[in-house]
Order: C-alpha cells, then structure tokens, then sequence
C-alpha cells in the first residue's frame, strides 16, 4: 500500500463527514451520532491448520448506521486489515447506499489474513469461524455482507451455508456475492466496474467530451478494473496503463502500452488475485515500470481501483496537468490534501461512493431477487443498473451546479442529508 504508513482511515473518513456536517449545518446531536458506529463486534477466530497447528485470526464487523435498512457491505481478508480501517469503510458504505438511494444501511467486515498463504480448507474454516462469532447479528432484515477484497463467491457460499446451518432454513437473502445458481445475481461481477464508467459517461457528456477522444490510466487489475476497462474500450476510450500487486515481490508494477493494452491478453496473464505476469507482459511488448507510474501517466482519466490512501499530499503534484477527470474506482483512494489538489486545478472528481456505487446497488438487486426467489436476466440486471447509476449522478451533479459545490461535496451533502432525515424521522437524534 502506498501513501503515509500512519494513515487512519477512519479519521479521513470523520474529516470528510465534518466538512459536510458544516456544509448542510448539522446539528451536533445528529453530527455525534453519524460519526460513530452504531455497533462494532472484534472477536478471536481459532483455526486448525493443515500443519495440525491452532492458528487464531483476528475478525471484525462493524455496523454504521441502519437507519434507512439492513445494513450492507464487504467482508475484506487482508494482512494489513485494522478496526479503524473497518470503521471508515462502514461509514462510507452508509453514504453510498444513501447517494444510490437504496434502503439499505453501512456495515463492513474483514478478517486479518492472507489468503495467498492459506489452502482452500483453512480458508474454509475462516469463513465458517466467522458467521459462528456474528449469526446472531447478521441477517436478511440486520445485516447482509458481501465479497470485498481477496474475497470471493465460494468464501460467501461457504458463510451462506454455515449460517443457514445454524438457522435450521434457507436464508438466501443474508449475503450477496453468491454464485450464479445458488442464489447470486447475473451481473454482479459486472457491476462495480460497469458502474465506475457509467457515472464517467455521464461527466464526460456534462464536460462535452466524447470518450474517442479520451485515454485513461487505472490502477488496479482486479474485478472493478477489469470490467471498467472493458466498458471503458467498448464507448471508445483507451487505456494505455495498469497497475497491479505482484505477490512474489510484495509490491506492485504498472504496465504501459502507448497504443493501448488489450484486456484480454492481460487476463490470460493474471492470477485469481489480479496479480499480472510480469515476464508474459514483457514478452507481449508492455512497458513494466514501478507501481506508483499509472498515477504519472499524459491521460484524461485516472481510474484508482485498488486500496485507499493512494493518491496524496506527497504524490498528487507529480501528476499531469492534462488529467481531466479522477473516477474513483476504489474507497477512500484520494486523501483530502490530494483532493484540495484536484479542486484548485479544476480537475472533475467522481467521488468514490458514487462512482462505485455499482456493486452494492446490483448487491441489492442480488438481495431483493434471494428474498423473492424470483430471479433476472443479464439485461435487466445491467439495465436497472444504468438507471440507478445514471440517476444517483444526476442529483449529485444537479446539486453541484444549483449550489456550486465541488462534486464530492455535493455527493456527501445528498448522502448525509438523506441519513440525518431517516435517523430524524425515526426520532433517534
């Protein structure tokens, strides 16, 4: 991960909240109750290794705000994965469903792990220990988690069927992400990626730009690039770089190719985690430079997909004067130094919580279809997708112009505004 080592999440998120607090002229009852967690669960994950040993893993779900519906949102397994990491994804989770308009709340989950180092049955195993801490607290009416990072169908499949083990019924309902034909919705994989470049297809429209016209650089090779870089290519939009880890060395690379990388020659070279073969690139002609370069690149659009905390007070200065738009791909990628940056240039941003929107809102889709037992075609999915999608920017974007608001901003102001009136109605503050 790159970016400051002291970073904290959580108070990025609060910084960003507050500022909006300010904007709308929150009261403090309101303001104290949305920036803290509703509910938070931290608990001991004892697994029998493959060695035969016990190993314990740190597990943790945090619940931001129901206010408008059952809370939603990822289960990450990550070495680096903190509480106050959590804390800040649930937040933003709580905006997104809000800026989608979909009644659902913030939650988020994870796991301290690397699942590059453990086999298929202690991955298992984790998964199970898991729902065992939280089958009380989660549910189709409380709580629905989903894949996040390093995250998959088959660890959702394998919780989906410890909690229904626990229940005594079929739950389809409780978790999303699930594979197609056990309950998982056509499209999902589709949907955060997809998402991220309808919401471009919008501004660039806004900004009279035809995306012929435009290149980009995206960082990141995993589900959310992938498919924004196909969506991308199919409006007419090159990308000429991608970033993505390489597990071996523990660090990332980003691979240029000046006329455009072709995606699927890309994919035929990656793992399950994103990670590109470095020596296949080389030999298919890609330029491999340091992991950080996809942010230095002469494009339009910088697409961050990765982690948050990527672009920074230290590193947004190097980048080119000639990018138009920043679609944020991934949560948090842009820290509120760097976000300054982009505001005094005039550089348009599509907030992380808007732009991958995507993914919870077909979530949701994949929720109401496992509740009704009734499920859609491909089309439908992506249609209704494209709706919501177009119409979440459009009132973010209405209100920028009518209040004059930098895009993130008006993104926090129709979300915190949203969230305050359903806490408010409910006569909770």
């Amino acid at each position: 991960m790159s970016g400051n080592s002291a970073f904290n999440p959580f108070e990025m998120a609060r910084a960003q909240f507050d500022k909006s607090a300010d904007l709308i002229g929150l009261d403090e009852g309101t303001r104290d109750f949305l920036r803290t967690p509703m509910r938070e669960y931290q608990f001991s994950i004892p697994v029998r290794m493959d060695d035969g040993s016990t190993k314990v893993f740190a597990g943790f779900r945090v619940q931001h705000n129901d206010s408008r519906g059952p809370c939603k949102g990822g289960i990450r397994f990550h070495p680096q994965e903190t509480i106050d990491t959590v804390r800040a994804l649930s937040m933003w989770m709580t905006w997104k469903c809000a800026v989608a308009d979909i009644p659902l709340g913030g939650g988020k989950g994870g796991v301290v792990c690397d699942p590059h180092n453990l086999s298929a049955r202690e991955q298992e195993s984790i998964c199970r220990g898991w729902i065992r801490q939280l089958a009380r607290d989660i549910g189709p009416t409380i709580d629905v988690p989903a894949p996040d990072v390093m995250t998959n169908a088959q660890h959702m499949l394998w919780m989906l069927d410890e909690y229904e083990a626990i229940q005594g019924g079929h739950y389809p309902g409780v978790i999303t992400g699930k594979p197609v034909g056990m309950g998982g919705s056509l499209g999902r994989t589709q949907a955060t990626g997809y998402g991220v470049i309808y919401t471009l297809r919008e501004a660039l429209k806004e900004l009279e730009i035809r995306p012929s016209d435009t290149t980009a650089s995206v960082q990141g090779f995993g589900n959310v690039s992938q498919y924004a870089i196909e969506l991308y290519k199919q409006l007419g939009g090159t990308v000429v770089c991608v970033s993505s880890w390489d597990q071996e060395e523990m660090t990332t690379y980003a691979f240029k190719k000046k006329d455009g990388v072709d995606l699927d020659e890309l994919r035929g070279i990656t793992d399950n985690f994103g990670g590109i073969d470095k020596a296949k690139a080389k030999d298919l002609g890609y330029e491999v430079l340091p992991g950080d370069d996809w942010l230095i690149q002469d494009v339009d659009i910088l697409i961050p997909s990765a982690l948050e905390n990527q672009i920074t007070g230290e590193n947004v200065e190097s980048i080119s004067k000639g990018v138009k738009i920043v679609a944020e791909g991934a949560n948090g990628p842009t820290t509120p130094e760097a976000d300054a940056v982009f505001h005094q240039r005039g550089v348009f941003c599509i907030p992380d919580f808007l732009a991958n929107a995507g993914g919870v809102t077909c979530s949701y889709f994949e929720q109401v279809q496992s509740n009704m037992n009734y499920f859609w075609d491909m089309e439908e999915v992506l249609g209704k997708l494209d709706m919501k999608m177009t119409s979440a920017y459009m009132a973010v974007s209405g209100l920028a112009k009518k209040q004059d608001l930098y895009m993130r901003d008006a993104a926090y102001v129709v979300a915190i505004n949203r969230v305050a009136t359903a806490c408010k109605n409910r006569g909770w503050v």
